[in-house]
């Protein structure tokens, strides 16, 4: 049933209460990677999901392993992620004690970090809840689901799965609404957009929306790559800079789509306007959030903007954003960004330039991607994964192995942290054993410098922030993987270049002593 709707690649860890699960699933053409630890093969789903576009599959056993697994799924809850985990679950649990890998509820545990979880107890229900779980990833805003399954049932016989059904139409844009939008908007002379994750798809009409009306624009995190790199009115992934909400406060028009301006996009309560909006989003429960004299539309961002930009045809741009204002102001916030993490935007820079245009690049908790997120600039959106809502540790190894696994052949890359990198660490040989090309920066400052910042700001005496670290070269060369030590940032963008094409996965051991 997977494979017939879509599934070629499945995640996961067997075990005596799920070896079911992996019946048949060589005949039926699926490829399994084994991943070395619950937490990595969530990681890796997740990472997969973004990559390919399709949603990322896990098989995980009863307990434990969906208790592993439940940081992932929390994270990809909090981004957006389309992922469905299938576990085993006890056929029996209230007046029974004592069984292997027993839980009280792991249904209930299971669903505070996810859009739904639910059990199975036949094989149509199986056969339904996956099939309701694949037309609402592709029908609404995308969230991870779990479904388990008694082992009974798991070992029982079933009649084959129905044909896929038809699949769900996008919510489209109401004609009408279109033509109220191009009115407001047209009449605004400092509009502003906002563009999120949920508008990725939608880069070209974005650009040319954009051109068209004169409009300025920031992009969340997940956003990047939406707007035109080098585009003279658009002030980047910047919305965390507190002076962003004067840039705000000075628009007679904002336009969200496909954001829902969390916390994590811009660190304060409001995005600082005082002026309508209209806001383009899928999820109901972001529409409910606008104020009462807002615009709410309620559909796909792609084919709002392009229904908008048809119906712009003729209007000539009269804007009183300027460009020099704009590479002013974004100046001045790049060099508020290396003067908190001193001398990583440099090597950024150096970065940016050593990768090709199309790599896929997953990061990590770390300082080093605090900074890139926002002077990075990214031609094409979707090529950035960043652990953004849920904020966890030792995302970016596995999640990378996911995308690389999806995007054999094109170049992918991992950026993280000493620390981070101890979370997920065994992922490695995961990489070794399937030959991936994939260079993994470690950056390490020899302690959670983050943390430090925030305690010394804090006022309080730094502790519990330095952690002995192994020597990560040798650790990656036991693994059977490439490790480099750069010695300079030349060295660094060799070594990357090379490790694109290698016939494994290279650890760059980066410090800042490279810096110089």
């Amino acid at each position: 049933m997977l494979k017939d709707r879509g599934v070629d690649v499945i995640f996961g860890i067997p075990g005596v209460h799920n070896q079911e699960m992996y019946r048949g699933i060589e005949e039926a053409g699926i490829t399994h990677v084994l991943a070395r630890h619950e937490q990595g093969a969530g990681f890796m789903a997740d990472g997969y999901a973004r990559a390919s576009g399709k949603p990322g599959v896990a098989y995980v056993i009863t307990g434990p392993g969906v208790c592993n697994i439940m940081t992932p799924m929390g994270q990809a809850y909090s981004d957006s992620v389309p992922m469905l985990v299938i576990s085993s679950c006890l056929d029996e649990v209230a007046a029974k004690r004592g069984q292997l890998h027993q839980m009280k509820d792991q249904q209930t545990a299971a669903a505070t970090v996810c859009d739904w979880s639910e059990e199975a107890r036949t094989a149509d229900a199986a056969y339904q809840l996956i099939d309701r779980a694949f037309a609402e990833f592709r029908g609404k805003t995308p969230s991870p689901k779990h479904i388990q399954v008694p082992i009974a049932q798991l070992e029982g016989e079933a009649a084959a799965a129905p044909a896929p059904p038809p699949q769900m139409a996008l919510c489209t844009a109401d004609p009408r609404q279109i033509a109220l939008a191009v009115e407001v908007i047209t009449k605004a002379s400092r509009p502003l957009f906002v563009f999120g994750g949920g508008a990725a798809r939608a880069h070209p009409a974005a650009r040319a929306v954009l051109k068209a009306v004169g409009a300025a624009s920031f992009t969340s995190y997940a956003g990047r790559g939406i707007v035109a790199p080098g585009d003279p009115l658009s002030f980047g992934a910047t919305l965390a800079r507190p002076a962003s909400a004067e840039i705000a406060e000075q628009a007679d028009l904002v336009v969200l789509i496909g954001t829902d301006l969390a916390e994590v996009d811009l660190w304060r309560d409001t995005l600082g306007h005082e002026c309508q909006a209209i806001v383009v989003n899928l999820d109901p429960e972001v529409l409910a959030k606008a104020d009462s004299g807002d615009m709410v539309h309620c559909c796909d961002a792609a084919d709002w903007l392009q229904q908008l930009f048809n119906a712009l045809e003729g209007h000539v741009a009269d804007t009183q954003w300027l460009a020099q204002d704009v590479a002013k102001t974004r100046a001045l916030w790049r060099a508020e960004t290396d003067a908190e993490r001193p001398g990583i935007v440099p090597i950024c820079d150096a970065l940016r330039d050593a990768v090709p245009a199309d790599t896929m690049i997953y990061s990590d908790m770390t300082q080093f991607a605090y900074a890139a997120k926002e002077v990075w600039e990214m031609e094409c959106p979707g090529h950035w994964h960043h652990p953004y809502g849920f904020g966890t540790l030792g995302y970016a190894t596995p999640a990378a192995i996911g995308g690389a696994v999806a995007r054999r052949g094109k170049p992918t890359m991992a950026i993280i942290g000493d620390y981070g990198f101890h979370y997920t660490m065994q992922e490695l040989g995961v990489a070794v054993e399937l030959g991936l090309s994939l260079p993994i920066i470690l950056w390490d400052n020899g302690k959670l410098g983050e943390i430090e910042d925030s305690m010394v700001r804090a006022q309080i005496a730094p502790n519990a922030v330095v952690a002995h670290n192994p020597d990560f070269v040798k650790l990656a060369e036991a693994f059977g993987a490439f490790a480099v030590t750069p010695a300079s940032v030349p060295d660094l963008q060799a070594a990357v270049k090379s490790a694109f094409d290698a016939s494994g996965p290279t650890l760059i051991y980066l410090t800042p002593a490279v810096l110089g």
